[in-house]
């Protein structure tokens, strides 16, 4: 027997059509299923029996889309801060992963990034990390929306021996989760520097036959592009494009270092860009030119980046500092609006994700995944704009209701399906054999 419930805001935000801000409206849910949206007296009068949740001080808005995480890594937060990518990555973060990860280690990581995730009014995560189906259930404990990355990379693993056994695990867990409703899939070749030209181009042939998108990190730093000309004699974006990766599938993750070809290249083939400013800030990466990209029409999509190197699983945060980045770097304070950052970090990565038809934006059929921000704190007030709230004032700590598919995951600021001490206590066991006191 299906059920309906109207959910009644201060605030409606549907991201479509874009810079929208409806009062006195109500989102009827049927099922997993956005039904209508509706003047709340018409909502009223058409559904007496729904459940009636009534939000009187908040902003009702899509559930956010973390487009590129490496969830697990929650475990790792802190144990390796302030150095640059390659000697976090080589000195700490690999040598720490070749001792620790395993079905376990991730997901109890997933676990802990889901929950934190959810807090903050995430309701989707694109991750990319080993043990795929250890991530996918946690997702599923979690119920969370997950876009589970099929990694490949050339190094040993506890999870697989090379890139070859790396793609046929993680098709085989696609292959065997491909029905979940919750779940989807992307190809997940961890980076130019780690993947080879053969590896690659088995990726692409992967792509086209499975229609699932592919998640890299490309251009972070400007050491990645020297020595990729120094070994292959071209940039490393130019070897993506000789294997056939560029097209509308290619999540391009970080993107900081591009020239004006590679940037019309991008948009010439209808990529997207999962942009990471707290990330790329941190490891002193570089800032991504938002602005030239907006400019071209390409898509973004925010991400957090692992617990390990920004160190919060925040897109509040990312929407703030990605506008403001956008605009001090290239001197125009009309890059990227609030309603821009919003819809960067909603509809932006479903649309990289190819979820733009199910998630993203509050429209009659689509999924219901929607979040509840109060704005009735005393920073927060008087409010004149909403959307500018969100991106600009407000924080995660303002998130109080989470839906997924329909299913309230959080309410009134409590988990309605999680145990956080539980997940708290897992956690600090790990930290004992990450670095026993």
């Amino acid at each position: 027997m299906s059920t309906t419930t109207l959910i009644e805001p201060r605030w409606l935000i549907p991201v479509e059509p874009a810079a929208t801000v409806l009062e006195a409206h109500a989102v009827v849910i049927e099922d997993s299923r956005i039904l209508d949206v509706l003047p709340t007296s018409s909502a009223a009068a058409r559904f007496p029996a729904a459940e009636r949740i009534v939000l009187a001080e908040h902003a009702l808005i899509p559930g956010l889309v973390n487009l590129h995480t490496h969830a697990a890594m929650t475990l790792m937060r802190g144990m390796a801060d302030d150095r640059p990518l390659m000697d976090w990555l080589q000195n700490y973060i690999w040598p720490a992963e070749a001792q620790l990860v395993s079905d376990e280690f991730v997901y109890d990581g997933t676990l802990l990034a889901c929950a934190e995730m959810l807090r903050g009014g995430i309701t989707c995560f694109n991750d990319m990390y080993f043990f795929p189906e250890a991530a996918a259930r946690a997702a599923l404990r979690a119920g969370m929306r997950a876009a589970l990355g099929i990694i490949a990379i050339e190094f040993r693993s506890a999870y697989a021996s090379d890139a070859q056994d790396y793609l046929a695990k993680g098709i085989a867990v696609r292959d065997t989760l491909r029905d979940e409703p919750l779940l989807s899939f992307c190809l997940a070749p961890h980076a130019p520097f780690t993947v080879s030209d053969a590896t690659f181009a088995q990726i692409a042939i992967y792509a086209g036959e499975l229609d699932i998108p592919v998640h890299i990190h490309i251009h972070e730093t400007a050491r990645e592009i020297s020595e990729s000309v120094a070994q292959h004699g071209v940039r490393p974006l130019a070897r993506l494009e000789k294997a056939g990766l560029l097209g509308p599938g290619l999540i391009a993750v970080h993107g900081v270092h591009l020239d004006d070809r590679e940037i019309a290249l991008f948009a010439r083939h209808g990529c997207s860009i999962a942009h990471c400013p707290s990330s790329n800030l941190k490891l002193a990466s570089g800032i991504a030119p938002v602005a030239r990209l907006l400019q071209e029409g390409i898509n973004i999509g925010l991400g957090s980046d692992g617990a390990a190197s920004n160190n919060r699983l925040d897109l509040f945060a990312e929407m703030c500092l990605a506008a403001l980045l956008a605009k001090g770097s290239s001197g125009d304070a009309t890059v990227m609006p609030a309603q821009r950052a919003l819809e960067c970090a909603t509809l932006g990565g479903a649309r990289a994700l190819g979820l733009q038809d199910r998630i993203g934006s509050i429209v009659p059929g689509k999924l219901a995944d929607l979040t509840a921000v109060n704005l009735s704190a005393s920073a927060l007030s008087p409010c004149y704009d909403p959307i500018s709230h969100l991106v600009y004032a407000a924080g995660r700590e303002h998130v109080t209701d989470v839906w997924v598919g329909g299913e309230r995951r959080l309410a009134g600021g409590e988990f309605t399906g999680l145990d956080e001490t539980v997940i708290k206590v897992r956690a600090n066991q790990w930290k004992t054999k990450i670095r026993p006191s």
